[in-house]
């Protein structure tokens, strides 16, 4: 029995080249990459993907296998859109106003337990992160599709391998917090 396939859309950010070059565009094609468009901006390179696959995750992790075999230039950086979200973008990505997540987040509206932001307390914008935010909104049935949900998570998980995999003491150091962590979670906190 051969399993569905579905197109997904995603984008690939990339390292090591930052203006366009024939010689890369055709090494990427012959690479695999003929479902993509190589774009520049601010001398950023990014692939931007319609690919057919069984799963998103397997989508981008052989578009990541297709890229870097294309070039030993190439590494992929991270996957768009990315985890990180102001209310602004939470807002664009929802298609809800931006005073309709503020009052989300200030307990005006809801049931006043929307997440915490990841970052921004003391500095001027909060961020949240958009795997937590679709979670949340998908459990107060304020969002009804679970395939955002499981987007938003399947991106930020492989994001965090790419991360790891970029800097494999970042995992050791992560192991180690989290032998900490779950020490402490049992017994009394000092």
């Amino acid at each position: 029995m051969k399993t569905e396939e579905h197109t997904y859309n995603f984008v690939l950010v990339l390292s090591g080249v930052s203006e366009p070059d024939g010689r890369l565009e055709d090494a990427l094609f012959e690479a695999g990459c003929d479902d993509a468009v190589l774009a520049f901006r601010n001398g950023i390179a990014y692939l931007e993907f319609d690919r057919r696959a069984p799963s998103l995750d397997a989508a981008i992790l052989s578009a990541v296998r297709d890229v870097e075999r294309a070039d030993p230039r190439l590494a992929v950086v991270f996957v768009e859109p990315g985890d990180f979200v102001n209310a602004s973008e939470i807002a664009r990505r929802v298609q809800v106003t931006r005073e309709y997540i503020r009052l989300l987040v200030q307990g005006k509206r809801g049931k006043g337990d929307f997440p915490a932001p990841q970052s921004g307390l003391t500095g001027k914008t909060l961020v949240w992160s958009w795997a937590e935010v679709v979670r949340w909104m998908f459990q107060h049935d304020l969002l009804e599709d679970v395939a955002v949900v499981n987007t938003a998570e399947t991106i930020r998980d492989i994001n965090d391998a790419l991360e790891i995999r970029d800097n494999p003491a970042t995992m050791e150091r992560r192991l180690k917090y989290l032998r900490e962590l779950q020490g402490r979670k049992g017994g009394a906190r000092s």
